[in-house]
């Protein structure tokens, strides 16, 4: 039997999932062919509505070889793990005579835990196990959520938080999960046998495809002890997250609380004399916390170190001494040792990592405003610790003895891959030599004519903006745009603060039109309420540049406050900038601009989702059209008519907003709101 073509298998798996065959599409599935027959490596731009998915899948699926898939978002992975994989499966397998096996994998923390629901949760002040059914009120919304799960467990057979609807918070969660650390282990727990998170790997061995997480590749990657089965490809969609998602699984923590807590579980469990010592430590800590300590740490202050350094080595007596000291009283005590012994583990890392201060991390103090009373005094002050960069590392463990492909909407900034690539580790498209990994960066286009279905407006006449100063300026500016689109507006800002301060004012000047505040609502309610309503505002901060899909006439107008540039305090950004400045680059280009433009591409293809969008994206911010850095900020956006006539702008928004109203009239309003979580946005 002839081996079928790549274009035969990708018509069938497009017609299998109902949609048609793009441009785009095809030529993306043929560079990724390519890639994975060559051992090579890709980054490939695929705008929204191009069919990214399938682009990857039909030749990865083709070339036989076991692939992991890693996403950013739950939306993505339930969409290939429940709709495009098994349908496509489906469709090629006529085809490819063998049908391809996939499952889903995740953190061991994102399944439900047998041991900790039948034998209890370890309770610090006690440490024994106490039965948290019994000790949450049934009337509570705790109680509720943790008697709903019990009888979950009985039904489900993933154990996968994600499969349980309607969802639990964190805290019930965290009374039935446990973290790779506190796991007994399949062969030491009594329910090893029927362990969630341990068939999940076992599934995942024998697939071929397995969807996971940035954050699971960033473990897999960074902690040396392999979580994912040997592949042969990786797939790393919404890429433009990556280094954001490792850089947050390489971040290191430590809080009075997270101390105290650790001094709580081990005490039982050590002899008098060690725990003393790690009780002592931790009060020295938790004084110097509760000082106003600068925000970045170039040099750990004396004080502080003293105080890091007692508590790394009151950990590691702690850590020696836990398994010799046994105490019949607690009951199961393998499971409160294993959790103690996990929390003293953290906290002995990162007093660790922090005296030893490798010159390739930054390290910080944030102290955010106490909520509550005096017990939640210490909840806001924490030491923090960051790789300065994790190129090197992505370099080292990504592009090895595999085939990587990186897609997005978002990878090609100023008009090229090379400042993506070098985030990733990647040395500029065509450099040659021995240890470089050899990439090819296609943009495929999109399906869209932005030119004639957007306009990029910037407002060209407004003041320069200072850092939380009055905009009275930008708001009338907003009000005016708001009146001139009926409404329909994504308002989308640098800071909360900002958003908050432009909600209040925009009440009340325009009460007809209502505005809708991002953390008024959980973020799935606001999308729909704001898909529902074409008069209604939404805006919000960071989770909506990245989380809105809404295509249709309620969304017409997406509105950018202010070049969204990192903060000059923000300690990981600054330290970064100031790096690449004293190896001789451009700190501010390589830093500063590209966390910018990734946002503002995101940002704004908030506007364009369906191929019957009209409207509008407004920058108020008139560094866009003015200082030099605004052409590698346009260059990174799609590409709309652009222009800064103000007139212009309203007229068109006007025309726009009446054919909206035009069509409402006649019937129901095209599309439906996609909507994702605030803790997972949304990539493109």
């Amino acid at each position: 039997m002839t081996k079928p073509s790549l274009p035969e298998l990708l018509h069938a798996a497009v017609t299998a999932v109902g949609g048609t065959e793009r441009p785009g599409q095809v030529a993306m599935a043929e560079a990724v062919e390519e890639a994975i027959d060559g051992g090579s490596h890709l980054l490939v731009q695929a705008g929204t509505g191009t069919g990214k998915s399938l682009g990857y899948l039909v030749p990865a699926l083709a070339h036989g070889e076991r692939v992991v898939v890693a996403t950013a978002t739950l939306a993505l992975q339930r969409q290939l793990v429940e709709r495009d994989l098994p349908r496509t499966v489906d469709a090629l397998h006529p085809q490819l005579r063998r049908r391809p096996e996939f499952a889903m994998l995740k953190g061991r923390s994102n399944y439900l835990c047998l041991h900790r629901l039948h034998e209890g949760v370890p309770q610090d002040e006690e440490e024994g196990l106490f039965d948290q059914f019994e000790a949450a009120a049934p009337t509570s919304r705790l109680g509720q959520d943790l008697l709903r799960m019990r009888d979950w467990a009985d039904e489900t057979e993933t154990g996968d938080r994600d499969d349980l609807t309607p969802g639990v918070s964190d805290r019930a969660w965290s009374q039935v999960s446990v973290s790779s650390r506190e796991c007994l282990g399949a062969s030491k727990c009594a329910y090893g046998a029927e362990c969630f998170a341990e068939a999940a790997r076992e599934r995942a061995k024998l697939s071929d495809v397995v969807v996971t997480n940035h954050a699971l590749l960033a473990i897999d990657a960074i902690e040396g002890a392999p979580v994912l089965p040997q592949h042969e490809v990786l797939i790393v969609d919404e890429a433009h997250e990556l280094v954001s998602r490792v850089t947050g699984v390489a971040t290191g923590e430590l809080t009075p609380g997270q101390v105290n807590r650790a001094v709580r579980r081990a005490a039982k469990l050590v002899n008098e004399k060690a725990a003393d010592q790690l009780q002592t430590a931790a009060e020295g800590f938790e004084r110097l916390m509760e000082l106003a300590l600068p925000g970045r740490l170039e040099e750990i202050p004396e004080d502080l170190g003293y105080a890091l350094m007692a508590l790394r080595d009151a950990c590691r007596t702690v850590i020696s001494g836990i398994g010799s000291t046994r105490d019949k009283s607690v009951q199961d005590e393998d499971a409160v040792r294993k959790q103690a012994l996990a929390s003293v583990e953290s906290v002995h890392d990162v007093a660790e990592r922090i005296t030893n201060g490798s010159e390739w991390d930054v390290v910080w103090y944030e102290r955010h405003e106490p909520r509550g009373g005096a017990a939640y005094r210490h909840s806001g002050a924490s030491l923090r610790v960051a790789p300065m960069s994790v190129s090197g590392l992505l370099r080292e463990k990504l592009f090895t003895d595999r085939s990587v492909v990186l897609t997005s909407a978002t990878l090609k900034l100023g008009g090229d891959f090379n400042g993506v690539g070098a985030s990733l580790g990647l040395a500029p498209e065509g450099t040659e030599g021995d240890d470089v990994p050899q990439w090819k960066g296609v943009d495929v286009g999109s399906p869209f004519d932005y030119r004639k279905q957007g306009i990029l407006y910037v407002a060209k006449h407004l003041a320069r903006p200072a850092r939380d100063g009055d905009r009275g300026d930008m708001l009338d500016e907003l009000t005016e745009l708001i009146q001139a689109a009926g409404g329909r507006t994504l308002g989308l800002f640098s800071s909360m603060r900002a958003a908050q301060l432009a909600a209040e004012e925009l009440r009340a000047r325009i009460p007809e039109y209502p505005i809708l505040l991002q953390g008024e609502e959980t973020l799935g309610e606001l999308i729909k309420n704001f898909a529902a309503d074409p008069r209604t505002c939404l805006f919000g901060t960071l989770s909506l540049w990245q989380g809105v899909d809404v295509p249709g006439p309620s969304c017409q107008l997406v509105v950018m406050d202010k070049i969204p540039f990192p903060r000059p305090d923000d300690p990981l950004m600054s330290a970064r900038q100031k790096a690449v400045e004293e190896a001789g680059g451009n700190g501010f280009m390589a830093v500063a601009a590209t966390h910018a433009a990734l946002l503002m591409a995101q940002g704004a293809g908030r506007l364009v989702r369906a191929s019957g969008d009209r409207g509008v994206v407004a920058v108020l911010d008139q560094r866009l059209a003015t200082a030099r850095y605004g052409s590698y900020l346009k260059a990174s956006l799609p590409d709309f008519w652009f222009t800064t006539d103000r007139n212009q702008v309203r007229k068109s928004l006007a025309a726009i907003d009446a054919k909206a109203k035009q069509a409402e009239t006649a019937g129901p309003t095209e599309g439906a709101a996609r909507t994702e979580s605030a803790e997972q946005p949304q990539g493109d």
